[in-house]
C-alpha cells in the first residue's frame, strides 16, 4: 500500500503549517509515521490521495453519523449552493434548526449558534460566570472542552497525544481559576463541593468523554453531580459537542435522564461542516447579548450551509430504528473485536456508547477512569493502528481518541474491520 504522494505532501506542508498539519492530531504523532492526505469519501469509505481506500472509523471526528456525502446532505447543501454562501445576517433555516434542537433536547429552551465546539465551551462558561456573577470552573481529567485558555489543564484528545495536558501561552491567572477533580469520582467531588461549592460559577463535564478514548460518566456520580450544583447555585453544563445525537437522538442527557442548565454541541448539528451551539435555560440565555450583557458574536455563526447540512442531517437520523441499528452494529464489531483479541492472547477491552466505542489494550475491563486510561498500552495500540491502516481500516491516530459507526457501515465494513483485526492484533505478538 503506497503512500507516495501523502508522504510528499506532508513534506511541502511542513514548509508553511506549522507541524504540517492544521490540527495537531492529524500529526500521528500518537501513532508514529506520518500522516494521511485524504481525497475522497463515500459511504463508510475514505479514499486517500494515493488511491488506497480504508474504511472510517473516524467519520471526521463524529459529524459524519450517515456516512460521506449522504445524498439528503448533499441535495440540500446544493439547493444552498444556488442561493448563496452566506449573508451574514439571519436566515429562516437558523430558526428551524434552532427549533428542532430544543424541540430534540428539552432541557434547551433558547440556543445560540457558533462555528466551532470550542466556541461553544467558551461562550458557555462566559455566560454561567456573568449570570452566577461568579468565577471558578470545574472540569475533568481527561475531558476535553476545546483550546480554551481557561480549559486546557489536564485535557484529553490531542493535548494528551502529544504528552502536553498544558499549553504555554496561557496565563496562569486563567487556569488558576479552573479546579479539575478526577472524572468518576464522587468522593471527590463531594469534598470539592464542601470547600468550594459558593465561589463556583459551574462544572462542566463530557457525560459520555471522547477525548481520553471512550470513557462514559457513572449514572449515579452524575445524578450526584446535578444535587450538589443545585445545592450550591452552581451551573451544569453537559459538553455534548461529541456525545450530541451520536449516542442517543436526545444525546448523552436522554440516555441518563438529567437535564443540565446548559448544553454545548457541534458535530452532528452541522452534517460535517463547521457549527457549534450552546443552549439551555431560558433565564440563563436571557443573559447573552443582546438581550443581555454578556457579550457573543460571531459573524460566521449560523452559516447556511452548515445549517442545511445539520437540518438534512437531524431529519435523517430521525428514521425509526436508527440508533438501534447504529449500537447494534457497534457491538457486534466490538465483540468480535474482543474475540480476536482473545484469540491473539492480547490484553484488551472495549468500551461503547451508542454510536461511539473506545478501544484499550489493558488487562482491566471496564475502563473508567483517567487513571485507567493513561495505563493503557499505547505501545500495543500503536502496533494495532498500523496494522489496522496497512489492512485498510481507519482508526483515530491517537491511543486517546473515541471511534464512530455510522449509518454507512454495514455486515461488509464489519467484516472487513474483524478481517484486518485478526491481523493486526497477531502482529503485536510477533
Amino acid at each position: 500500500m503506497g503512500r507516495q504522494k501523502s508522504e510528499q505532501l506532508y513534506k511541502e506542508a511542513q514548509q508553511h503549517i506549522p507541524g504540517g498539519v492544521n490540527s495537531p492530531v492529524r500529526a500521528f504523532r500518537g501513532v508514529g509515521g506520518e500522516p494521511l492526505f485524504l481525497e475522497s469519501g463515500e459511504g463508510a469509505w475514505l479514499t486517500d490521495v494515493d488511491g488506497n481506500h480504508y474504511i472510517d472509523y473516524v467519520s471526521a471526528w463524529g459529524p459524519l453519523i450517515l456516512g460521506h456525502r449522504h445524498p439528503a446532505v448533499i441535495e440540500a447543501l446544493q439547493r444552498q449552493l444556488e442561493k448563496g454562501l452566506g449573508y451574514g445576517a439571519s436566515t429562516e433555516a437558523e430558526v428551524r434548526l434552532a427549533e428542532e434542537v430544543c424541540r430534540l433536547m428539552p432541557s434547551i429552551e433558547q440556543l445560540r449558534l457558533v462555528t466551532s465546539g470550542t466556541e461553544a465551551t467558551m461562550s458557555a462558561i462566559r455566560l454561567a460566570r456573568g449570570f452566577t456573577g461568579r468565577d471558578a470552573v470545574v472540569k475533568f481529567e481527561g475531558c476535553y472542552h476545546g483550546h480554551v485558555d481557561g480549559l486546557l489543564v489536564k485535557a484529553g484528545s490531542g493535548a494528551l497525544t502529544l504528552g502536553a495536558p498544558d499549553s504555554p501561552g496561557v496565563p496562569e491567572g486563567y487556569s488558576g481559576l479552573t479546579h479539575v477533580l478526577p472524572y468518576n469520582d464522587v468522593a471527590a467531588l463531594e469534598e470539592y463541593f464542601a470547600a468550594n461549592g459558593e465561589n463556583t460559577a459551574c462544572v462542566i463535564i463530557e457525560p459520555v468523554a471522547g477525548n481520553m478514548n471512550c470513557v462514559p460518566a457513572r449514572t449515579g456520580d452524575l445524578s450526584r453531580l446535578r444535587t450538589l450544583c443545585d445545592e450550591y447555585g452552581a451551573l451544569l453544563i453537559f459538553d455534548e459537542v461529541m456525545s450530541g445525537f451520536r449516542v442517543a437522538l436526545g444525546g448523552a442527557q436522554s440516555v441518563y435522564g438529567i437535564e443540565p442548565d446548559l448544553t454545548t454541541l457541534g458535530k452532528v448539528i452541522g452534517g460535517g461542516l463547521p457549527v457549534g451551539a450552546f443552549g439551555g435555560r431560558r433565564e440563563i440565555m436571557s443573559r447573552i447579548a443582546p438581550e443581555g450583557p454578556v457579550y457573543q458574536a460571531g459573524t460566521l455563526a449560523g452559516n447556511p450551509l452548515a445549517v442545511a447540512a445539520g437540518l438534512a442531517t437531524l431529519e435523517a437520523i430521525q428514521a425509526p430504528g436508527f440508533y438501534e441499528a447504529l449500537e447494534n452494529r457497534a457491538r457486534a464489531m466490538l465483540a468480535g473485536l474482543r474475540s480476536r483479541a482473545v484469540s491473539a492472547s492480547v490484553p484488551f477491552t472495549a468500551n461503547q456508547a451508542g454510536a461511539m466505542f473506545g478501544l484499550f489494550f489493558s488487562e482491566e475491563e471496564g475502563i473508567e477512569s483517567f487513571e485507567q486510561v493513561m495505563a493503557c498500552n499505547v505501545e500495543h495500540f500503536r502496533s494495532f493502528f498500523h496494522g489496522m491502516l496497512d489492512n485498510g481500516v481507519y482508526l483515530a491516530p491517537s491511543a486517546f481518541e473515541a471511534g464512530f459507526i455510522s449509518a454507512a457501515h454495514g455486515e461488509r465494513e464489519i467484516e472487513l474491520t474483524l478481517a484486518a483485526a485478526e491481523n493486526a492484533f497477531a502482529a503485536i505478538q510477533s
